[in-house]
């Protein structure tokens, strides 16, 4: 749609606003994004970045509805910015789920997930003039991946573990005995599983066990490296 005389003059009067919103949501997305990068995130610097100044934009079309939906007596057009911003953190969602992985116990991205989230909510906020709400929120995202990723691995949390321990067919180690030497070094079982292979001849214990000290996982490692009737066993820790 093309804009006429009259619009293209109010363009050159809000260009400067709009320049601002969108090198602020650039800005913002950028700060955040460059948290992510530091911690070695997949999604960094350039995907928050790119993503403030997208929803920025797409809110920059309700903002300035004026300058680009023709004035007319006879019909009247209205545009609903709550609609673009549940249009755009729908799929903002799509775009988080990509950043979440799954091995085994572990989910990584969840917190990526969420500032790429966070940052699509500043981008809107700073498209629609709301500077004071978006620095603010800018700020309080910044301090919680920095100062609450440092607090949150100061407080005290279950340290769970998926374990696999494998022994020959012949000579596996009864289930209660196991018990005993995972108890011993300060974990307890929270569920076990049984797995038997007549081809290739093994027993299998997996399970998932927790404790209240992530050290713990180092003395059961080398308790199990030092018994010979050990095949192979394997200690994966859940992370986030």
């Amino acid at each position: 749609m093309l804009l006429n005389m009259e619009s293209v003059a109010d363009v050159e009067l809000v260009l400067p606003e709009i320049v601002v919103r969108l090198v602020g949501a650039l800005l913002a997305g950028a700060a955040i994004g460059f948290e992510r990068s530091y911690r070695g995130r997949p999604a960094g610097f350039r995907t928050h970045a790119l993503v403030c100044l997208s929803t920025s934009l797409l809110m920059l079309l309700t903002a300035y509805e004026g300058l680009w939906v023709p004035a007319s007596t006879d019909v009247r057009v209205t545009l609903d910015p709550t609609r673009m911003a549940q249009g755009i953190m729908t799929g903002i969602g799509f775009l988080g789920a990509g950043a979440i992985m799954k091995d085994g116990l572990s989910v990584r991205g969840l917190t990526t997930a969420a500032s790429i989230w966070i940052t699509a909510a500043i981008g809107i906020l700073i498209g629609i003039g709301f500077y004071l709400p978006a620095g603010i929120a800018a700020a309080l995202t910044l301090a919680t991946l920095s100062v609450f990723g440092w607090l949150e691995r100061k407080l005290p949390s279950e340290f769970y573990a998926a374990f696999t321990v494998r022994f020959e067919r012949s000579a596996h180690v009864p289930e209660e005995e196991l018990r005993r030497l995972v108890t011993s070094r300060g974990f307890s079982i929270a569920n076990l599983h049984y797995r038997f292979d007549a081809q290739k001849h093994f027993f299998e214990y997996r399970m998932v066990i927790k404790s209240v000290n992530p050290r713990h996982a180092h003395d059961l490692s080398e308790a199990l490296s030092e018994r010979k009737d050990v095949l192979e066993f394997s200690l994966a820790p859940a992370s986030d």
